[in-house]
């Protein structure tokens, strides 16, 4: 019987995870990633986080309820500086990051499967909403879930060959509603929780106040300019700004104004009009392929730009070994560097990479 650690965070999706690879006839172990960093003052949030401590309490019973092993495995450490040094040294750089596509790289997948096949496991499980496939190339790709407005490959387009070869998503291939369906069968309380939401460890979404606290120091002040250079007021530190942001800005322009780009450097948030925040082509970087070994020439794909964007088409080529520059069909809004843009043939991920800026 092959084992699988299934990672459980108390939440309705991998608690069906684990009921399914169970159904299947895996020797299934239940795992919860202790990633909080200060016990004491870590929200227990309701919305079912999967950072909170009430995980614990709901992935024991669960895993209870189930009968199989359960264990909390400490990877505060690997959180600490793949996730948050990381999202905190991004906006420092005026660049937006995406933490959940860096926890699942480095914590989710590349700390937890190590540590799972030293336990002589031979796959690790989530509750994602994908599927994972092998292609008739040899090659393991991610396929769209089933529910296709709860799909999550965009934000596991970093995974390697290697991790998608030890990989299991059972819940990927049925509707959400499936999913609670098979969750009240099994346990009446996870069934009725929410899906978590915005990031675990901001559960108040305020980046700019986290970014201060864990700095311990203000983001230094700046000025707004126009694209022309002018000045047109003072900012609160470019943490609290993103790409085509037009609320809070605290300008009287007499017309909206919006982000259009944040220079680090100059410390300067530049500031236009909607139609400024709409480009057609980028350029990206840590490039990561899944059904192909590599880019030959161009290709005409699909392109998702954030987690929320529907897909466009676009042409893509390599500038150099990791460079690659993407044109869409149609302009794109708010074409933001730090974010991933994600490409697909069909319903499976060719590759992706990280936004290094719009090419105007």
């Amino acid at each position: 019987m092959e084992k699988v650690v299934v990672g459980m965070s108390g939440g309705v999706d991998s608690s069906v995870a684990a009921f399914l690879l169970k159904e299947q006839g895996y020797d299934v172990i239940g795992v919860t990633m202790q990633i909080w960093q200060d016990e004491d003052s870590c929200s227990v949030e309701e919305e079912g986080g999967c950072c909170g401590l009430s995980a614990v309490d709901d992935a024991r019973r669960i895993a209870n309820q189930l009968s199989i092993p359960y264990y909390v495995m400490n990877f505060k450490q690997e959180f600490q500086e793949n996730v948050i040094d990381y999202f905190v040294e991004e906006y420092k750089r005026g660049r937006t990051p995406n933490p959940c596509i860096a926890c699942n790289r480095y914590v989710k997948w590349e700390s937890l499967l190590d540590r799972s096949l030293q336990i002589g496991a031979k796959y690790i499980s989530t509750g994602h909403y994908a599927q994972v496939i092998k292609l008739e190339n040899e090659r393991y790709t991610l396929k769209k879930s089933a529910t296709l407005q709860k799909d999550q490959t965009y934000a596991l387009y970093n995974l390697t060959q290697y991790q998608l070869s030890h990989t299991l998503m059972p819940v990927g291939a049925y509707t959400k509603d499936k999913i609670r369906e098979i969750a009240e069968k099994i346990d009446i309380k996870i069934a009725k929780k929410p899906d978590s939401q915005e990031i675990c460890f901001i559960p108040d979404n305020d980046y700019a106040k986290f970014i201060e606290e864990y700095l311990g120091d203000k983001m230094e002040q700046g000025n707004f300019v126009d694209m022309n250079g002018k000045v047109l007021g003072k900012h609160k530190g470019i943490s609290h700004y993103t790409i085509g942001q037009r609320k809070g800005l605290g300008l009287s322009l007499g017309k909206p104004g919006f982000v259009v780009e944040i220079n680090a450097e100059t410390n300067e948030v530049i500031i236009g009009d909607n139609e400024d925040v709409f480009g057609t082509k980028l350029l990206a970087t840590n490039l990561n392929f899944m059904s192909i070994d590599k880019l030959d020439g161009e290709m005409r794909v699909k392109g998702k730009i954030r987690y929320s964007h529907k897909e466009s088409e676009c042409i893509i080529k390599m500038v150099n070994d990791d460079l690659l520059e993407c044109e869409f069909k149609d302009a794109q809004r708010a074409i933001t560097p730090g974010q991933a843009v994600v490409f697909y043939d069909n319903d499976c991920i060719i590759g992706g990479g990280t936004i290094v800026k719009q090419v105007h």
